[in-house]
């Protein structure tokens, strides 16, 4: 009977779903935090840092997370090195998605107009008292949208973890269709389950746009 697999094994599942929203969040808000500091270290006045800032921007952006994934997990594992899959999967979405952060503040930050940092500076300010103060409270505020953009990837990305064996969303769903092998059943719920978080996120995000630009 249709939906009676998904019925007798909800706990099952949402044990997965809590993990992916517990995975999403903490990675989340450590790639908002690396992004940021990255974005400023992109514009410092300091020799190296910016060049440093993209490179590990560029690794990032520009290799699979699946291959990041397997390499936190398993690569580093091969020399001893041996991560726990969620302490793997967080640290892996985080500069992945770090790396996105990073350029989408930096956006923001060009948008500030330079006489603003230049009469910051002018008062006696230092660069990261500017930052602080000034800068990113305004460059921040302009890239609410596309941040909220990059959560939603986030938690679409977050399935990846099943590839080493971390017990969110995807990967549950995987085990419950070996022993069931009601994969229509099984992979349709795993969908709908995944749509109960991306579509209030996507409706945010556009609600949050629209504020924005009419207080604009």
């Amino acid at each position: 009977m249709i939906g009676e697999v998904l019925t007798e094994n909800l706990p099952f599942l949402l044990e997965g779903y809590r993990n992916t929203l517990y995975l999403v969040a903490v990675a989340f808000g450590g790639s908002l935090v690396l992004g940021t500091f990255v974005a400023v270290l992109r514009i410092a006045p300091v020799p190296m840092l910016p060049r440093l800032a993209r490179v590990e921007v560029e690794v990032f952006r520009n290799t699979p997370l699946l291959l990041q994934m397997s390499f936190a997990y398993l690569g580093l594992g091969s020399l001893g090195i041996r991560l726990r899959p969620f302490t793997a999967a967080a640290i892996v979405l985080t500069l992945y998605t770090g790396a996105y952060v990073t350029e989408t503040v930096r956006s923001g930050i060009a948008s500030i107009g330079p006489r603003q940092i230049e009469a910051a500076r002018s008062i006696g300010m230092t660069f990261p008292k500017t930052m602080r103060l000034v800068v990113l409270p305004q460059a921040l505020r302009t890239v609410i949208p596309p941040l909220g953009n990059l959560m939603i990837a986030m938690v679409k990305n977050s399935a990846i973890a099943a590839s080493i064996a971390f017990p969110e969303l995807l990967y549950q769903t995987q085990i419950l269709d070996s022993r069931t092998f009601a994969t229509f059943e099984v992979y349709n719920g795993a969908i709908f389950a995944f749509l109960t978080i991306t579509l209030p996120l996507s409706f945010a995000v556009s609600r949050l746009e629209k504020k924005l630009r009419i207080a604009r």
